[in-house]
Formats: structure tokens, sequence, C-alpha cells
């Protein structure tokens, strides 16, 4: 494999030997003053941009399956013959170009034009209603234009902002290092140009699952042939004795991220309750501002129900390298003025508070509909719910997860947009079972954390390498089988163990 960060590169378009490219190899060259990567695949070669459509990452990096190059950074994957995004997070194609092979030479011609939307879909429900305006909505919104769908497709969203990149609003957006005009994941034109009828800043009321309608607060009602359920979830909030509401804040949505740098101007110290991953984010990100950051939580070390001592403790030394400052074992009993009182008695000065213990999927709508539920909404591996016609996706679904044989509901970015692009291929009546491993990745500063699988308990953990060293991958097991694997600075194993799962090779 190509070193993508190699400086001088071939020109593509003047050719290289054939035999320099070994069967499931890469190399990256050029293009005019385009990065290119040729990929080959048996006999067959492929030219096709060498960047990311999500965060820009280098694809050269990233693991090659079959005609299909998986992307280092955050697992997207794409087709090497036609340049689609087969899977989120990437939402758009990669550019190609034409390869001809002349003797032993292989040259790379000119640049393909676009990928076009599917053919007209020959089956489908005259409209498509989705609720909720996150990832998992925006994605199926999406995929059944891409799918070559032509009825009616509304998407309705509590939000006032439309579908976000909500990963970066802990993350580079609230550190100071992404623009506001980043966060978007579709531009206003893309609704118009897709024929989406977004409908902001709107609750839904009821569901009739009979009737197959959907009413807002207003009394608005939408009719449906088919609908997705992609609620989400909220935060969980807690009660602060004393905090002025204008002293406590959440972050879930753009608003609220944008208000949290607004107070973080003229901001000293902030208190953070709760070691999750969404309030050592924020910890990192207000750190990175230059504020004075104390976190406070219950627990004794951070994340260690999700990640393990190992882990939690490492994570813990990231941050207090940067100056986070931990109370831990703790609680906020109260806010005086300025201060944070602490459960043992001691005292926090800060400026405001925000809270990040977690959230709960919102799944009342589904309970009032009838719908069939086990801690989140009941689906099976379509991701169909109890009621025909009516799905559910991101973080209110549980579904029978083929990789740990047992059902499982998973609160993550990745999780949430694969599951809206294949629930709006089953709504088309393609019955494409979801059997992805589950993947997300977590930011504290330059150290990136990519976990794949799904590990509620184990009995073992086994690192490989040196988490101080910041280069390690991390196995969770239970009797003897691989359930999860975390890596930090090993992407490619990352993906390695993540196709691993998929072929049920890891024991």
């Amino acid at each position: 494999m190509a070193d993508a960060k190699e400086t001088s590169k071939p020109d593509l378009k003047a050719g290289i030997p054939f035999d320099e490219l070994a069967d499931g190899g890469m190399v990256v060259g050029l293009v005019a003053d385009e990065e290119v990567i040729l990929a080959r695949r048996g006999g067959e070669v492929f030219a096709v941009g060498a960047h990311c459509t999500h965060y820009h990452a280098p694809l050269a990096d990233g693991l090659m399956v079959g005609d299909t190059l998986r992307c280092p950074w955050h697992h997207a994957c794409f087709s090497l013959r036609t340049g689609e995004a087969l899977r989120a997070p990437a939402l758009d194609p990669i550019e190609r170009w034409r390869v001809e092979r002349v003797g032993e030479k292989i040259f790379v011609r000119e640049k393909f034009s676009a990928p076009v939307a599917k053919s007209r879909s020959p089956s489908g429900p005259a409209s498509v209603v989705i609720v909720g305006g996150g990832a998992a909505g925006l994605a199926a919104a999406d995929m059944l234009r891409r799918e070559g769908y032509q009825g009616k497709v509304t998407l309705i969203s509590a939000d006032e902002a439309p579908p976000c990149d909500r990963p970066n609003l802990s993350k580079d957006y609230l550190a100071g290092t992404a623009q506001a005009d980043w966060i978007p994941l579709r531009s206003a034109a893309y609704y118009q140009d897709n024929r989406i009828d977004l409908v902001l800043d709107s609750r839904v009321s009821l569901m009739d699952v009979k009737l197959q309608r959907v009413q807002l607060a207003n009394g608005k009602n939408f009719e449906f042939g088919a609908l997705l359920i992609a609620t989400g979830a909220d935060p969980v909030r807690l009660p602060v004795p004393g905090a002025t509401d204008a002293q406590v804040h959440y972050l879930r949505t753009f608003a609220d991220s944008r208000a949290i740098v607004a107070k973080a101007a003229a901001a000293k110290r902030v208190v953070v309750i709760g070691a999750s991953f969404i309030g050592l984010e924020v910890a990192a990100s207000l750190r990175t501002r230059g504020i004075e950051v104390h976190v406070v939580a219950p627990d004794k070390t951070p994340l260690e129900r999700v990640m393990g001592a190992q882990v939690g403790t490492y994570i813990r030394k990231v941050h207090e390298s940067h100056g986070v400052i931990f109370h831990l074992g703790r609680t906020v009993s109260r806010v005086e003025g300025s201060r944070a009182i602490l459960s043992d008695g001691s005292a926090v000065e800060m400026d405001f508070i925000v809270l990040g213990v977690g959230v709960r999927p919102s799944i009342a709508l589904g309970e009032e509909a009838g719908l069939a539920m086990d801690r989140g909404v009941c689906v099976d591996e379509f991701l169909e719910t109890s009621a025909p016609g009516i799905f559910a996706a991101g973080d209110i679904a549980r579904w029978p997860d083929p990789h740990s044989g047992e059902r499982i509901r998973v609160e993550h970015w990745v999780v949430a947009e694969r599951q809206g692009q294949i629930a709006a291929k089953n709504i088309l009546g393609q019955r494409v079972r979801y059997d992805a491993v589950p993947f997300f990745w977590s930011q504290h500063y330059d150290v990136a954390i990519n976990y794949v699988g799904h590990a509620e308990k184990w009995d073992t953990v086994e690192i490989d390498g040196s988490l101080d060293a910041n280069d390690c991958a991390v196995t969770y097991k239970q009797g003897g089988r691989t359930l999860a694997v975390a890596t930090i600075y090993r992407d490619l194993q990352s993906l390695q163990a993540e196709l691993a799962m998929e072929q049920k090779a890891l024991t």
C-alpha cells in the first residue's frame, strides 16, 4: 500500500508499469493537480479520488475489500466501480477516472462524469414520512432519492436547524476549529433539488398507524404510505439546585452548541457534570479554547462502564495532561452564585455548567402508537417495527444483532446513518438485512478512539501495544469470543477488525 503522505507521486497520465501495482494494492499518483488512487483487483484497475468525501481522510491508508474501498478514519465505504458512497458516514461519491492498459503500462485518462441517481424505482409507497431530522432521518431521505424513488418525501424535525453534523457540535465546532457553515449535512438547495419537504421546528404529537397519518402539535396532518421513526434521543436532564437556567447548558442541537460557544467567549471556568463521551469531548473542546475545566462525576474512572478501567484511566490522563481537573466520586449538590458546591462540601468557581450525563431514547410516539417496545422500539432484521410499513432507525431502534446474537440498541451517529440508509431500501421493498458491525469514534484533543463491535459486558480485556504510547488495540472478549475492538492510532487494524467481525472470523 502506498503512503498517502509521499511527496513524490507518479504522473498517472504518463502511465506506470502494470506489474508495479500488486493485486489488492494501491498507488497514489497525480492526474494534473489532483491526487488519484490506482487500485488493482485481479486484472482490473480502478482510478478514484484519493480522499474520503466525509472528512477528507486519505483513502490509500484504508482497506480494499473486494471492489470496495473503506475509509481509515470513520469507516465509510465506496464502490471502486461507480464511486458511490455505499455506507455512511460519507454521503457523496468519490470521483473516478477511466483507466486504459496499453501493453505493460497503465494510463489514467479522462474523468468520468458524476454518478447519477438510479433509474426510477418501479415500486414503493405513494409517500414516505420521516419523523426525526437527525442522522438516520437525513440518511434515509438521501438514500430514497439515490435509489430512484419518485414519490413524496417529507422530513419532519423538531430542531430549528436543518440536519447537521452532530459529532462536530462537541468536537471541532465547539473547539473553534470548524466554521458554522461546515455543520449542515446538506445545503438548502439540496432539499429543493431532491424534492424533500423539510419541515423544521415541528413536533409530531400523534402517529395514527391505522389511518397512516402523523399529526403535528400545531394540528397539521401528513398522510404516509410508509413511515420511518427516527426521533433519536434527548439529553438526560438533572436538577441543579440553586442554578439559574442561564447557568446550565446541555448539548444536543446546533443551537445548544452555539449557545455554549457564545457563553464560552467571556468565560474563564466551566464545570462539566458527567464523564461521558459527550462530557469529555466538551471538556476537550473548552480546554482548546483556553477555559479552565472541572469535570464532576460520580464515577471512579471516566468511561469505565463502556471502555473498561484501563482505557478509562488512560483517557483521564490524556485530559489531565491538557489541564482538565477531575472531581470523581462526587456530584454537584447545589449552586451558590458562581460556586458549584460538591457532595463532599468542596466548592468550585465557575461561570457556567454543561451537563453531559447521557441521553434517553425518544420513544413516546412509538409507545403511544402501540408499537412493540423493549427499552426502545423493537424492529426486525429489516428495521421494520411490529406495524407493517412502519420502520425505526437510530437511537430508538432495538434490533437483532447477528454479531452478538442479542437484541441491542446503540446510540452512535454512524449506526444511525447506516440504519437510515437500510430502512430506506426496505421501504422500497428491497429486503436488505441490517447486519453492519456497530462503529463509533471519539476525539480527545489529538487522540482519536475508533471502536468496532458492541460489548455491554466482558470478562477479558487484551491490550496489544501501549496505551501510554498512544498506539494500541484493545480487545473486549466474553467467554473467549471477541465482542469489540477499540484502537488508538491503528486505523487499518480497526478496519481489519471490523471486516473480521463481518466475516465472523474473530474468536
